[in-house]
Order: structure tokens, then C-alpha cells, then sequence
């Protein structure tokens, strides 16, 4: 069978005992867990799943006709699951989709997803509407018509993106200008993290936080060749921003901590007119054509940061930011690198998930600079 409903133990329990002479339905007092092998049976589980529900995926590739969605909610007690059943590989291509479609859409609170890849979406590959409590753990978003992952949305609280491989996204429409890697955008509310993130070839920016007016947390999170015209596109716009830190008049302190940036097309780090204390603090930015840093407007804190061999210069700051710390502030110096060569950074993750063991861009300081890790 291509669906398979698993009783649990309490609901076994529950079940007609023809030796006691007494029957007793089946009862809720666990969810099932539901095990799918085709794209309309795992539409189905997402749709219908309730609190509790484990939905396990064999492995393969899965083309739905069309957006998977829920509005169903789990609890933080009893949160629905979505993941890949054991360690199979599973694949969520959006190819058969129409135009404009997302692969994945969740207006919903407390669910976990993980082990999955959403790929060649028409637009965006997965998008979180005011979601609170979900955790998305080593998810891939690749290849995609629009940004790869995407927090919207007021009531957008406490919602952690851990791992996540997000690449090769561009908007042919915009001739590049929207695709990110990860998007937090037009929103707000507290609590959102993101971990451990690759965000790699992107048309526009690795990271984008434009109009999400709450504080973001983003942590050992590798964004490098954004904004590079991959596509052969004549009018191409993307930004090519690592970090895209703000926008539309919000003035937020995001942090950035133990992140790095290089090979983008624009800056490293840029606080995109955003004018609050954004906290940046010991990342790397490396060979990005503009600036490593770019914080000429608001009032940013910069500690403990190494930038070299950015196009624009390591740092253009206003008078307003606070930097300490930096090998751009005096009487601190550059350690230098272990390496430069850029390619262990393309390697499989480790077996927990997280990135990938190099020497790229390290020093060995305890002081100053990303760890990359």
C-alpha cells in the first residue's frame, strides 16, 4: 500500500477485545503516524494532519500537481512531523507545478520538518506564512524560480532554521532581483533563528531580511557567490549581498554572530538602510566585490570582525556605529588564513547536520574572525 496508517500503542490498546467481551473504539490519545510513498497521498497527510501527526516519506522523487499546504496546527507538546522516513533520500520536485506555484506553504504553528530537498520550484520552494514554534532541520531548497526559503508574515514568532542548504535560486522574471537563499521578509516577531545555513549561487542576496520589522538571530551561516550572473541573463539585477540586513525604513537590531561571507557580488554585510543597532559579530568577509561591511547609515555595533580583500574596502561606516575590535580599528591586526581555497566548503555536511569540517578562511584566533563552524 502506498499510505499506511501506524496504530500506537495507546490506540492498539483501545482496540475491539473480543476476550473480555468489551469493545472499545480506537481512540486519540496518540496520533498516527502515517507513512507515504506518492504525491497525492503526501498532500493528503499534510493537509489532514493534526496534532501529534508524524508523516514519514519514503525515499525518492516526489512531482506534485500542485502546492502543498496546511493550515493545520500542532502544539509545542504534540508538534505534527514531517521528515524523511529513516535516512532514504527524499526529493520534492516542483516541476510539474504551474507557474508561480511554491512547493511547500505552511500557515501553521508547531510543526518540525526535516531531511528533506524541495527543488525546481516555479517560484518559491518553501514559504512560512505567521508561523509560530516550527524547526526545520537539514532541509535543502535548490534551484528554485524565486527565493528558496521564506519567513512572512506577521506573528512570525519563535521559528528556528537549522542547516539549511539553499542554492541556485533565480527569478527569471526579474532577471534575478528577488531570489535569496533565505528570505525574512515583510513581517514581524520575536524569537526566529537561523543555524548553520549554506546559502550559496543565489541570483540576488544569501540572506534578505528587507521589511521585517523584529530582531533576527543568524549564526554560523556560510553566504557566498550571490548575486554572480550565473544565467547568461543581458539585464540581470540580483544584488549579490551576503547579509542583506534591513529595508524598507525599518530600523531593527538583527544580530549576525560567527558568520561569513565571500565571493558575493555586492557587500559582505550591509545594513540596506537599516538604521537600528544591528550587532555583527566575529564574521568574516572575504573577496566580495563591494564592501566587507557596509554600515554607512545607522547605528550598527561591529566587534571582533576580519575583512580582507573586498572590492570597496573592509568597512564603510557612519559615525554613528560603534566598532571595536576589528583589524580595521587600530592596533589590531590581520591573523592570516589557514587557507583560501574554497572548495572543502561544498562538502557534505557531517552526519548531525551541521556544515562541513574546513580550513577555509580559519585562523586560529580565539579573538577575531568567524570560526567556520
Amino acid at each position: 500500500m502506498s499510505r499506511r496508517t501506524v496504530l500506537t500503542p495507546l490506540t492498539a490498546l483501545a482496540a475491539l477485545t473480543l476476550g473480555a467481551g468489551v469493545a472499545v473504539l480506537p481512540t486519540q490519545a496518540q496520533a498516527a503516524t502515517v507513512v507515504v510513498s506518492n504525491a497525492t497521498d503526501l498532500a493528503n497527510a499534510v493537509k489532514n494532519a493534526t496534532a501529534g501527526t508524524v508523516i514519514q516519506v519514503r525515499g525518492g522523487t516526489y512531482s506534485p500537481a500542485a502546492t502543498l499546504q496546511s493550515t493545520a496546527n500542532g502544539t509545542s507538546s504534540a508538534p505534527i512531523t514531517l521528515t524523511a522516513y529513516g535516512s532514504e533520500t527524499v526529493k520534492i520536485d516542483g516541476s510539474a507545478m504551474p507557474a508561480g506555484s511554491w512547493i511547500f506553504k505552511l500557515t501553521a504553528d508547531y510543526w518540525n520538518v526535516s531531511n528533506l530537498t524541495f527543488q525546481n520550484a516555479r517560484d518559491s520552494a518553501v514559504v512560512c506564512q505567521s508561523c509560530t514554534g516550527t524547526n526545520w532541520n537539514n532541509v535543502k531548497t535548490i534551484n528554485g524560480g524565486d527565493s528558496g526559503f521564506t519567513l512572512t508574515g506577521d506573528g512570525t514568532v519563535d521559528n528556528t532554521v537549522r542547516n539549511l542548504d539553499s542554492y541556485g535560486h533565480y527569478d527569471a522574471a526579474n532577471h534575478g532581483e528577488n531570489a535569496d537563499g533565505i528570505a525574512v521578509k515583510f513581517g514581524s516577531g520575536s524569537g526566529n533563528l537561523i543555524t548553520g545555513a549554506r546559502l550559496y549561487n543565489n541570483s540576488d542576496d544569501g540572506i534578505d531580511l528587507w521589511s521585517f520589522s523584529s530582531p533576527v538571530t543568524v549564526e554560523h551561516t556560510w553566504a557566498f557567490g550571490n548575486g554572480v550572473n550565473r544565467w547568461g541573463d543581458s539585464a540581470f539585477a540580483g544584488d549579490g549581498n551576503g547579509y542583506k540586513l534591513g529595508g524598507d525604513g525599518e530600523a531593527v537590531a538583527h544580530v549576525v554572530n560567527n558568520s561569513a561571507a565571500w565571493g558575493n557580488a555586492g557587500n559582505g554585510f550591509t545594513e540596506n538602510s537599516n538604521t537600528g543597532a544591528i550587532v555583527i559579530n566575529r564574521t568574516t568577509a572575504y573577496a566580495n566585490s563591494k564592501w566587507g561591511y557596509y554600515f554607512a547609515t545607522g547605528s550598527a555595533k561591529l566587534g571582533r570582525n576580519l575583512a580582507v580583500g573586498n572590492g570597496g574596502g573592509a568597512v564603510n561606516k557612519g559615525s554613528r556605529v560603534t566598532s571595536a575590535g576589528n583589524n580595521w580599528d587600530s592596533g589590531v591586526s590581520t591573523p592570516p588564513f589557514r587557507s583560501t581555497d574554497a572548495s572543502s566548503t561544498y562538502n557534505s555536511r557531517s552526519s548531525s547536520g551541521t556544515l562541513p569540517a574546513t580550513t577555509f578562511l580559519t585562523t586560529g584566533s580565539t579573538t577575531i574572525g568567524a570560526t567556520m563552524n
